[in-house]
């Protein structure tokens, strides 16, 4: 293989697609725009979900719900995350070194799910019923700030 035998793969590059050229090609006359009306007309186009001037579905039908710009930016951790800490005392700016919870987090809770053997201090970092017994049965606690 030379730098002057290199092609593109079968099928990869393809002829643009040449309309209004005449009965030959097939796309003559119309260009494939089929026969009056809105869309064959240039500059005509409307909205995605525009009903005619009718109000949309979107529009008639009512608001419901509530979505959370900060939900994402919760995180629950492992106990088995905690674990993997060189440190006894933990609070969101630790976790966020360590690299257990993103940059941006807002908040942090500790759920249970694997195990805990040494002794933890959290600070400022939430706790479920379940993990909380468990740091405190490692000798841990869980400080509410």
């Amino acid at each position: 293989m030379e730098l002057n035998n290199l092609k593109p793969a079968a099928g990869a590059k393809h002829a643009k697609r040449r309309v209004g050229r005449g009965i030959g090609s097939g796309l003559g006359k119309t260009a494939g725009r089929g026969h009056k009306g809105q869309t064959s007309r240039a500059g005509g186009f409307h909205k995605v979900g525009f009903e005619g001037g009718q109000m949309p579905l979107q529009r008639r039908l009512p608001k419901r719900g509530f979505v959370s710009l900060t939900r994402a930016r919760n995180v629950e951790i492992r106990l088995s995350d905690l674990e993997r800490l060189p440190v006894g005392e933990v609070d969101l700016l630790v976790l966020q070194q360590a690299g257990v919870v993103p940059g941006d987090a807002l908040s942090a809770k500790v759920i249970l799910s694997g195990k805990l053997t040494k002794k933890i201090v959290l600070k400022g970092v939430g706790a479920t019923k379940g993990a909380r017994a468990a740091i405190e049965a490692a000798g841990g606690s869980v400080v509410a700030e």
